[in-house]
């Protein structure tokens, strides 16, 4: 699909190509940027939200016991100084002192044991209970140490801790609760959050205590502005006239036409988004013939991934055969059955199973609908007409869970940036309301990995896992997606695999 310029895209080209050579840091050092295409942060408390953009925008307010290097996936002290294993179930963390809150409250065990026990309390509301659920108990053992108990041996905890546990003010955090925390974030993170428009911009300043060597390091701009823009026309168009410095949500055409223009800078940066084709193969909404797996195999076979990739997706992506992202522990990719582009055999195996002619299915995303076009005009050259539905994701998955009514589904999980494959194939695959396998084998070795601390023995039983779900085309596992990033040429940019900019490290040129 060509995309076609719009009035705003060219008129904001023009005005950059004039001044784009005369543009230099700003005045007062701040940062504007610009996010939306997943729709506003529901809630900005990091326990009540899913979104991508409450990600990024939790890693700049708060800060967790452990920092994970998004290079080398190294873990690092952060508000936990050192720490060690008293059991297969029970870690000691020696905390930092001298940290800060935003609010002036000091740092110490009792912030830690309040948020932990706290989060861990299903009656508190978690909005993903997988993030928390493991955590039998923290308890003070002195001023700034904490004992953390697992409810069993959970090799994957600093996974955890390192990513969406973050740490809140026990004094504050009791006072406000979830709904004073989303209208006044308080944390130790490198920014501050100065103010909140509902659903239009975020404000922050920089945490200037923000000096006792946090491996996050110290924020680069002294203002930040988060502008909440949902059309990615519009974005463009704000960078390129100078209303905002970077976007990470164009498509990989706005890559192609930003490079071109002075001054700015685009680039595809791979992630470990994983995207799929998700069947209703347990029939939760009755629905043949993705219960057969021969139509599932066939469907496989039908669908050229690496055209899809190469045309569409493009930048660092490629074709992934695992249910999970190659670089997560136990993601063993010599484990997946694979497909090869083949529609030969996919009319055959139709064939087989009792479609020679095909058949309609309906068809859900909420992802850019040329993505979902490609597949549907390679499953028509087989017979299998399908019938796109786009909706929001949030709609999307609530459908999904309280009706079951999506016979096949394209869709994708971030992992929450975590480097290990329980917090993608287990999410999927363990019986839990996202689970259209219904699977006890799989689940059962899934449980098996998720709780053994032997890491051979862990790496084995997900391997089956990983050997079924992939036979069975439970999941048709398709590309690590791009997250796509225009900004100033002045602007210092790293992109991380793990999709989370750190935007307080971004500075000016």
């Amino acid at each position: 699909m060509k995309f076609k310029l719009g009035i705003s895209f060219v008129a904001a080209t023009g005005i950059a190509l004039m001044s784009s050579v005369a543009q230099s840091a700003p005045d007062d050092n701040s940062l504007v940027i610009a996010w939306g295409s997943t729709g506003p942060i529901e809630h900005v408390d990091n326990y009540v939200n899913t979104n991508r953009t409450g990600i990024w925008f939790s890693r700049m307010v708060w800060d967790q016991l452990i920092y994970r290097e998004p290079k080398t996936f190294e873990y690092k002290p952060l508000l936990a100084k050192s720490w060690k294993a008293l059991s297969d179930t029970v870690w000691r963390f020696e905390l930092r002192q001298g940290v800060k809150f935003h609010n002036g409250e000091a740092f110490d065990a009792d912030d830690v044991v309040y948020t932990l026990n706290w989060v861990s309390n299903p009656k508190n509301g978690v909005k993903v209970q997988r993030n928390v659920n493991w955590i039998k108990e923290a308890r003070k053992v002195g001023p700034f140490t904490v004992d953390v108990e697992m409810k069993r041996p959970f090799p994957q905890a600093f996974e955890f801790l390192s990513g969406p546990i973050t740490i809140y003010p026990n004094e504050y955090y009791s006072k406000v609760g979830p709904d004073g925390m989303h209208k006044a974030p308080v944390g130790t993170g490198p920014m501050k959050v100065v103010s909140i428009k509902t659903a239009e911009e975020y404000v922050f300043e920089k945490n200037k205590g923000y000096t006792w060597g946090s491996p996050k390091g110290e924020a680069q701009v002294d203002k930040m502005i988060v502008r909440e823009i949902a059309d990615v026309q519009t974005q463009i168009a704000e960078l390129l006239a100078g209303g905002i410095d970077i976007t990470a949500d164009i498509s990989a055409d706005h890559v192609t036409q930003i490079g071109g223009v002075p001054g700015f800078t685009a680039l595809q940066a791979g992630t470990m988004r994983t995207g799929y084709i998700g069947f209703d193969a347990a029939g939760r909404g009755n629905h043949e013939p993705v219960t057969k797996l021969k139509v599932r195999q066939a469907m496989a076979h039908a669908i050229d991934r690496k055209s899809l990739v190469k045309n569409l997706i493009r930048g660092d992506a490629g074709v992934i055969h695992t249910p999970c992202f190659p670089t997560q522990f136990g993601c063993d990719v010599s484990a997946a059955v694979k497909y090869e582009f083949d529609q030969g055999k996919a009319k055959k195996l139709l064939a087989e199973a009792g479609y020679p002619n095909g058949f309609d299915i309906d068809f859900y995303t909420f992802r850019p609908a040329d993505w979902a076009e490609s597949v549907m005009g390679d499953l028509a050259k087989v017979g299998i007409k399908a019938k796109l539905t786009k909706m929001p994701y949030f709609a999307l998955r609530d459908k999904q869970r309280k009706e079951g009514t999506t016979p096949m589904f394209l869709m994708d999980w971030g992992s929450y940036s975590m480097n290990d494959m329980s917090a993608i194939t287990s999410h999927f695959f363990k019986k839990g309301p996202d689970d259209f396998a219904l699977d006890d084998d799989v689940a059962k070795w899934l449980e098996a990995g998720d709780t053994n601390s032997d890491a051979s023995v862990r790496k084995a039983n997900y391997a089956k896992a990983i050997k079924k779900i992939t036979g069975q085309v439970y999941w048709l596992p398709m590309f690590n997606h791009v997250r796509n990033y225009g900004y100033r040429k002045e602007l210092k940019f790293i992109p991380y695999q793990d999709e989370i900019p750190r935007f307080w490290q971004y500075g000016w040129k």
